[in-house]
């Protein structure tokens, strides 16, 4: 659905909003203003989704153990958020079950069931089953667990591939209209009379000046030193820094359950299906103070990560396992929680009463991406005084349009069209391209059409799409936040891709609005 609005403002470098910030919540936001007609311009300083939207634990969830700390209201805005989601982008969206081990020594059975039966109804399902008791001695989940663990639950939630989803909500905001520019840092910010005047540095070395009607401060764990050093206001909240790290090891079970494990420390730690071969532990949860755009595990982050599925699997990990590990700062709102596991998920919006308002967004998680986007851009709209305009609710992502929303339906019509394309490379490009996957493939006829091979199942014409319309520039880009293909590749492939991008030259600009 696209919401034609004629924008007010149409001078080249002169935009209704201006976004900083290429992560979940200011890609949603870019694409909300985009869908309403508006002129948005949106800079990240470094790619999309570079840090904190591609390090979460890949779900779409209400947050089951936020329900202990009380906070009904952000587990039911998300739980509501989950299945209009789903049916946004079925094809990097899924349903996972989640298999709840009860240990005697930890939360009671009666506390579990009462948590899920509130978990089950805080919303409505269409999409999710509802949660069941399970006998792990019976069940296939029970099957790789330690002997004592008899009893526990099943319930639902959402699997997604985090950094996919911040790319095609920007691809999404750039058809609509949007201006999406990447390796570009916002220096400086200047009000000036209804106006915005914003300094914009490029990569590259070039430098351009924008003028814009509102500015959006989407810039994550930056938030507020962004404030104090880009712009002449004041920051009214402040975030709270948090590393969580996750480990990726070789599979520790082959079924298609994941795992929720309770910690004695009362925090819990998730154990995912991931990528086929693997599974991925998380999370944990630091105060952080060093730079967001470098945090790393820890030896101590490692061995907790392996230490708590030791406590329920029979085949045990150590550090020697850990094939891939990746941290990520979150920037979550700041209350008086002593424990970082404690503090609220929940976001808000600080917004100045002016003509030229300058939005800022404090926490939030990236279930709640679509909400929390919808309602800045109302913030601004009432300062700007345009109507509201909500469409993001039954709006599909790019290649989200699945036959009657299913991937399986979906797959088997792609085997019928491209029977000559390896079944393990079509299931990719289904999961990464959904129907745009047909776009990825027009005129091909064969293997050969797809060009050079340049690394195992990476093929030219694929590298090229990500370039022309994903804003990929380089390996990082392509090999570990486009696709997780680097967990596949043999040792040096990420520089091998690097020295062909070189060689290739830069091809065409992804597509970006005006």
């Amino acid at each position: 659905m696209q919401v034609t609005v004629t924008a007010s403002v149409t001078d080249r470098d002169c935009y209704d909003l201006l976004v900083i910030g290429g992560g979940i919540n200011g890609c949603g936001i870019a694409r909300d203003a985009a869908g309403r007609g508006w002129s948005v311009l949106l800079a990240e300083q470094d790619d999309l989704a570079a840090h904190t939207s591609s390090a979460s634990t890949k779900l779409i969830h209400g947050g089951l153990r936020y329900l202990e700390q009380l906070h009904f209201g952000l587990v039911r805005k998300a739980l509501e958020e989950r299945e209009v989601l789903l049916a946004s982008a079925p094809h990097i969206m899924w349903p996972l079950r989640f298999v709840v081990p009860h240990d005697r020594h930890l939360r009671p059975l009666w506390l579990i069931r009462a948590g899920l039966f509130l978990y089950d109804h805080l919303a409505k399902r269409r999409l999710l089953p509802a949660s069941q008791a399970a006998d792990l001695r019976a069940h296939v989940a029970g099957e790789p667990l330690a002997s004592r663990f008899a009893r526990g639950f099943i319930y639902s939630d959402v699997w997604v591939d985090d950094a996919r989803l911040v790319v095609l909500t920007a691809r999404d905001a750039a058809e609509r209209g949007a201006t999406v520019l990447t390796r570009t840092r916002c220096a400086r910010l200047e009000r000036s009379a209804d106006l915005w005047s914003a300094t914009l540095l490029e990569r590259s070395g070039g430098e351009r000046t924008v003028r814009a009607r509102a500015v959006v401060n989407a810039t994550g764990p930056w938030v507020g030193s962004f404030i104090r050093e880009a712009t002449p206001v004041s920051a009214a909240r402040q975030v709270r820094l948090v590393k969580g790290s996750h480990i990726v090891v070789p599979r520790l079970f082959e079924h298609r359950f994941a795992y929720l494990f309770q910690n004695a420390d009362r925090r819990v730690v998730f154990a995912l299906p991931y990528e086929r071969q693997f599974t991925l532990i998380g999370t944990t949860d630091l105060d952080y103070a060093g730079d967001p755009a470098n945090p790393s595990i820890e030896a101590a982050e490692v061995d907790y990560l392996c230490a708590t599925p030791n406590l329920y699997f029979r085949q045990q990990i150590t550090r020697a396992d850990v094939r891939w590990s990746y941290s990520g700062v979150r920037p979550l709102l700041a209350d008086e929680s002593r424990d970082a596991s404690g503090v609220t998920r929940d976001y808000a919006l600080d917004i100045e009463d002016r003509e030229a308002p300058l939005l800022s967004v404090f926490g939030g998680k990236i279930t709640t991406y679509r909400k929390l986007a919808e309602d800045a851009v109302d913030r601004v709209a009432r300062r700007l005084h345009r109507p509201r305009v909500h469409w993001t609710g039954s709006a599909t992502l790019p290649g989200g349009d699945l036959p009657s929303g299913s991937f399986a339906v979906f797959v088997r019509a792609l085997a019928r069209q491209y029977p000559w394309l390896p079944s393990a490379l079509r299931h990719r490009y289904a999961r990464a391209y959904g129907s745009r996957t047909t776009r990825l493939l027009q005129g091909v006829t064969s293997v050969a059409g797809l060009g050079e091979e340049v690394l195992p199942n990476l093929y030219e014409l694929e590298i090229d799409y990500l370039q022309r319309f994903e804003w990929a520039c380089s390996a990082e880009d392509i090999l570990w936040r486009r696709s997780k293909l680097g967990l596949h590749l043999p040792p040096g492939s990420a520089q091998q891709l690097e020295a062909w991008l070189k060689r290739s030259g830069p091809r065409r600009a992804a597509h970006s609005g005006r």
